[in-house]
């Protein structure tokens, strides 16, 4: 091969580059405008509301709080506390006890004083069966509780499992370990009520970490930012998913994910499509996609809602190793989701879903860490081959490293004009701190994650979840 030939080759992989780049830049500041527009216009209409009309009425849709639980001995006192402890009327809690092999069966019977009742289930989604059955309390001020006890299936069975127990119109589907917030029902039903042209069949909140917050019998009293540098970058990482990120995409109608930490769902169409999915660990995502792609097929006007009041608080690892297994699974997850639904992709046939949604998740989810490796590889090849313009090198890294800066910044000033939770002195310079290290520090433990999870996707089929072991949100860090 001549130089002339490498030299077009390498301009070729020049432009390739640049063109990706450019389009994810494009991208993000496209996404922070939409954004910017969205959570203006939100706070402008819910000034107006009274959310005590909600949650007085007797007339209010009733939800089912399903919460599938798996060795959670550590914090489920607190955390089923937590979960009945909202100011909405008409719901009631499903605790789904997934084969756990520890005593969060027994502390809960314990504290709920729960006994096994005859309960008549509508098994419309396959699950696992019954263990020692279904319990309910003979103490009044718990009559909102249901506890199921079944054999270990994974989070989706589990999940199932609370669809066909619940008798309820709509479900709140929420991690077990996370902290609810007593208005949370009101605001998450909200759009389902108000969105009369429509058929909202999801809806969205924003999660945040309670790592190093104050909780006291299940309630949030304090919130702290916590000492740990991961923990920290992480919340910044939430900042700009959730308020800059899924605040746009729900603008546009086009979300694809719906946190597994909290979501709402109409629970007929849930079940229409087959309850969750167990062989996948991105059941979250999957299931918006297969109500989406539905609704598409069945031409159904509708829309995936997404409320960005902190309504939801949860325990983020608080170490690499579990950290590294969170992203590993949430890389297979979207892989999988993605291959399931490829038929969505770039069809016009389903709207904005496939020609805006899917490749967008495809492009800048899906292979941002193939690129983004192919690109460290490349450059290597330059240096070896001598064939490196250090000046143009040097803008460029410059370049991406201040947009990171700018990209994160902008997230940061979004929350303190909007929800403004961290008040302490002394955290804007905590974050700010994080921010300019955070690409050099965390992102690299998220890219190796990324790439792990795409080979244990494709070469270690035996690997289904990650581990995630908590420590217990009624712990407090000073």
């Amino acid at each position: 091969m001549d130089s002339s030939t490498v030299r077009i080759i390498l301009l070729i992989i020049h432009i390739l580059f640049f063109i990706y780049a450019f389009s994810v830049v494009f991208s993000y500041i496209f996404l922070s405008f939409i954004s910017a527009i969205e959570s203006s216009q939100y706070l402008k209409r819910n000034s107006f509301v009274n959310y005590n009309e909600i949650l007085s009425s007797t007339v209010s849709p009733s939800i089912s709080i399903i919460a599938p639980a798996y060795n959670e001995s550590l914090n489920i006192i607190e955390n089923v506390r937590s979960l009945l402890s909202s100011h909405y009327v008409n719901y009631d809690v499903i605790i789904v006890n997934d084969g756990s092999k520890d005593d969060s069966l027994e502390k809960l019977i314990k504290a709920y004083d729960l006994v096994n009742v005859n309960y008549l289930i509508n098994y419309q989604v396959p699950t696992k069966p019954l263990r020692a059955g279904v319990f309910k309390s003979t103490n009044p001020a718990f009559e909102k509780l249901i506890v199921v006890d079944k054999e270990n299936g994974g989070k989706a069975d589990a999940l199932n499992c609370g669809l066909n127990i619940s008798q309820s119109k709509y479900v709140a589907c929420i991690d077990v370990d996370c902290l609810l917030l007593e208005d949370a029902l009101q605001k998450m039903i909200k759009p389902f009520l108000e969105l009369t042209d429509v058929k909202v069949i999801a809806s969205g909140g924003v999660i945040r970490i309670a790592n190093a917050c104050e909780i006291k019998e299940g309630k949030l009293i304090n919130i702290n930012l916590p000492n740990k540098f991961i923990e920290i970058a992480q919340i910044l990482e939430y900042l700009r998913s959730f308020l800059l990120g899924r605040m746009a995409w729900s603008r546009l109608n086009g979300l694809l994910v719906i946190s597994g930490a909290f979501g709402m769902f109409d629970k007929k169409i849930a079940i229409d499509v087959g309850g969750y999915d167990t062989n996948t660990v991105g059941e979250d995502m999957e299931i918006i996609v297969r109500m989406r792609r539905r609704m598409e097929e069945e031409n159904i006007k509708y829309r995936v809602a997404y409320i960005p009041d902190p309504l939801c608080w949860t325990e983020a690892p608080d170490n690499y190793k579990i950290l590294i297994s969170q992203r590993n699974r949430w890389t297979r997850g979207t892989i999988e989701v993605l291959k399931k639904h490829r038929k969505i992709g770039f069809n016009p046939k389903y709207k904005l879903l496939g020609i805006l949604s899917y490749p967008y998740w495809f492009f800048y989810e899906r292979l941002a860490p193939i690129i983004e490796v192919i690109g460290m590889l490349y450059f290597a090849v330059l240096i070896a081959l001598d064939n490196v313009k250090w000046d143009y090198a040097f803008a460029f890294f410059v370049s991406a490293y201040l947009f990171t800066i700018m990209f994160t910044i902008i997230a940061i000033y979004s929350e303190e004009l909007t929800y403004h939770q961290y008040t302490k002195k002394g955290t804007g310079f905590k974050l700010l701190l994080v921010t300019l290290l955070e690409p050099f520090v965390l992102h690299p433990f998220i890219l190796y994650a990324a790439i792990k999870g795409n080979i244990d996707y494709y070469f270690n089929k035996k690997i289904k979840w990650g581990e995630m072991t908590r420590k217990g949100l009624s712990k407090t860090e000073s």
